[in-house]
């Protein structure tokens, strides 16, 4: 595979020339979506004026539009982007509704358009304001029951938590919580309570370690592309615990450098999954590298990517201790997301202090929990959880009965454990068997 080679200069990444506003407003993205040429997948190409992050822009899309991604082929040597994705719905099949493929066009063209609102992820500029509610962030020590812990907090302190996404890895926990004044059910704005709940959360996030970081701000953000920035950060790629090469299949990551054109390329093959390619690439940008070219295969259990990079000042890997991070960083980056624990789903009627209450639940149980997404959707709340006994050991169906006793049968959802039998498919409202924990209480 012969590559041109590409502009070196990292001032092509960040002018605000009007000459290159003129190229980028002459060419503006196209998108073509074909769906003859390949007999089991949904074919999307993008061609757009380069700018830095657009890749990144681009994936993102299609992962929150929930489209598999089997195969890409990705260049963007000069001033050039064209991308080639051959996609699938989350049941694997090609994607026919006219309406859907229009849908995925706009999308695309809205978020790498000129004029279009995205900034390049090394400047972490990616909060818009928002008077919905208010988002908290949250970085420190896992250990077992501190979701439980910062959600009682929240309760004392008036806040009712409508969407929330706990990450944990090597011993590490990020956290961004979305949170709305009890009584008003709006964002929170007074300057002096914001100061008392940053301190409170502070201290539960700290423990019996010293390093802890809470940030309050007004507004909405791509909450897992921001997880991955706040463990970046955080250097949780440097901290691995013991079991490590136990718990889950190491990936294979490589990185050499190709002298002849001074790329760096970086080959990943590891467990397929949903969001890798997201995972990955968003890494990579974070990391303030640029895909010049690279190719990804997911067909099969197992993932193959490879990338073509240079530093965003045009540089290659120029150093073994860099080529190591970048290792590191990737492996990190496709293990955070692997979810090590039992899936439990809850579906029930919103109130204030619900998810203090089921956390609590499975602490004193002696469940931990490794992961979480917190969706509020109307009245409703939609949780899942990703946990495990605090001893590592895998759970006991009578442990998860006696929870699913005191929750409700019907509001707690097990997934995944060979032990436990399949729930119906759909059962009648008025079968639910709600305890009392979970009825409404008068505010």
């Amino acid at each position: 595979m012969a590559f041109a080679d590409g502009d070196s200069s990292s001032s092509s990444w960040d002018s605000d020339d009007e000459y290159q506003k003129f190229i980028q407003k002459m060419n503006p993205p196209r998108i073509t979506i074909d769906n003859t040429s390949c007999a089991n997948a949904t074919i999307i190409h993008v061609d757009s004026a380069n700018k830095y992050g657009i890749l990144l822009e681009v994936v993102q899309v299609l992962t929150d539009l929930k489209l598999i991604v089997k195969k890409a082929y990705i260049s963007s040597d000069g001033g050039w982007f064209m991308d080639v994705f051959n996609v699938t719905d989350q049941s694997g099949q090609k994607i026919m509704d006219e309406s859907v493929l229009e849908g995925i066009k706009d999308c695309i063209y809205k978020s790498i358009a000129p004029g279009s609102c995205f900034l390049p992820s090394r400047r972490r500029a990616i909060v818009e304001p928002s008077s919905d509610y208010t988002l908290i962030e949250l970085t420190g020590t896992d250990r077992p029951g501190l979701l439980s812990e910062v959600s009682a907090v929240l309760t004392n302190l008036d806040c009712n938590v409508v969407n929330a996404e706990v990450w944990t890895h090597n011993k590490r926990a990020a956290a961004v919580i979305g949170v709305t004044d009890r009584k008003s059910g709006l964002a929170i704005l007074d300057a002096e309570r914001l100061c008392r709940i940053k301190e409170r959360l502070r201290y539960v996030f700290k423990g019996r370690s010293r390093d802890a970081k809470t940030t309050v701000a007004m507004g909405v953000t791509h909450t897992e592309r921001r997880l991955h920035q706040m463990m970046l950060e955080d250097r949780d790629y440097e901290r691995y615990d013991k079991d490590r090469a136990n718990a889950n299949p190491i990936p294979m990551v490589s990185v050499v450098n190709w002298l002849q054109k001074e790329y760096s390329v970086v080959t990943m093959r590891c467990k397929d999954r949903p969001k890798l390619l997201f995972d990955t690439v968003c890494t990579l940008t974070d990391m303030q590298y640029v895909v010049y070219h690279g190719s990804v295969d997911t067909e099969g259990p197992e993932a193959y990517q490879e990338y073509y990079i240079r530093h965003i000042d045009g540089s290659p890997v120029n150093s073994e201790a860099e080529r190591k991070r970048i290792i590191q960083c990737l492996e990190a980056a496709i293990e955070r997301r692997v979810s090590e624990g039992l899936k439990l789903e809850l579906s029930t009627g919103d109130r204030v202090g619900l998810l203090s209450d089921v956390t609590r639940i499975f602490r004193e149980h002696g469940l931990t929990v490794t992961r979480a997404e917190v969706a509020t959707r109307g009245n409703k709340a939609i949780n899942t959880f990703y946990v495990r006994d605090t001893a590592g050991s895998s759970v006991e169906l009578k442990t998860l009965e006696a929870i699913r006793q005191e929750i409700g049968q019907t509001v707690l959802q097990v997934k995944g454990h060979p032990d436990h039998p399949k729930s119906p498919a759909q059962e009648s409202p008025t079968r639910f068997l709600f305890s009392s924990l979970f009825r409404p209480r008068s505010l």
